[in-house]
């Protein structure tokens, strides 16, 4: 697997490393999602079509998934923040099967960690990929869908927040602070691992240069838009459940 250019710095004494190639395609990301909605709503339609007709099924589709796991007016306080969500991982799990952009530099470049290859060696850096392919990037989302879950729940009865730790007896706060802790650390895995996995058996299809290999690498393209949809589904479906363990007032 090729490296990937790295910025590091240090902040007070610590090191600060940001990957130079999730940097450049979330914020292509975004840029891919806000120009999506843009275009969606910029000459809205009583009867709509083209571009509007999808966004406004994936409105719906969306509402659908936060009105199954939270009830009432509450739900519609969610309805912009799954369906950003749900876009945003849908469009970063497809950026890594468009296309490659990898270099083999033969110059250093030292604010950015590459190195030139030395006599037999091979240093190539991959300059795009998922962002979702990269462990930290679905770890963060993870946790920091989890702190808003946790910081909900405990505006809305601190008394009740606290309390379900040690329901139904005392003894039973250890594994629920467990619970806690595995809950956005396997929804974020669950998530880098299927794109990474993807993604890694597309580099090695491309890697054999077998003309056996044409057919097999277009139907893995095609399941890995399948499993990249699924993906984007199912981290929107369990952030929309954990937000709504924490409302619900016997959580």
């Amino acid at each position: 697997m090729e490296k990937t250019p790295k910025l590091s710095f240090e902040v007070a004494g610590f090191p600060v490393v940001f990957d130079v190639t999730v940097m450049i395609t979330t914020t292509v990301t975004c840029v891919l999602v806000f120009l999506l909605a843009w275009f969606a709503s910029r000459k809205l339609r009583k009867v709509p079509r083209g571009i509007q007709n999808v966004v406004e099924m994936i409105i719906e589709f969306v509402q659908g998934i936060v009105k199954t796991n939270i009830q009432g007016k509450t739900a519609e306080r969610f309805y912009g923040f799954a369906f950003t969500l749900f876009l945003f991982i849908f469009i970063a799990n497809q950026l890594g099967l468009i296309f490659n952009v990898i270099t083999e530099p033969h110059e250093p470049i030292p604010f950015l960690g590459i190195e030139p290859a030395h006599g037999d060696e091979h240093h190539a850096y991959a300059w795009w990929k998922s962002p979702t392919a990269d462990i930290n990037v679905t770890i963060s989302m993870a946790f920091a869908i989890t702190i808003v879950a946790h910081f909900l729940g405990f505006r809305k009865s601190p008394k009740s927040y606290i309390k379900h730790y040690f329901q139904p007896f005392a003894v039973m706060f250890p594994l629920h602070v467990i619970d806690e802790v595995a809950k956005p650390v396997t929804h974020g895995m669950r998530l880098w691992a299927n794109i990474f996995a993807g993604e890694i058996l597309i580099a090695v299809m491309l890697m054999g240069k077998n003309l056996f290999l044409g057919a097999p690498l277009i139907v893995w393209l095609g399941y890995s838009i399948f499993v990249g949809t699924i993906q984007a589904y199912v981290f929107t479906v369990l952030a929309m459940v954990y937000m709504s363990q924490k409302l619900a007032s016997d959580h």
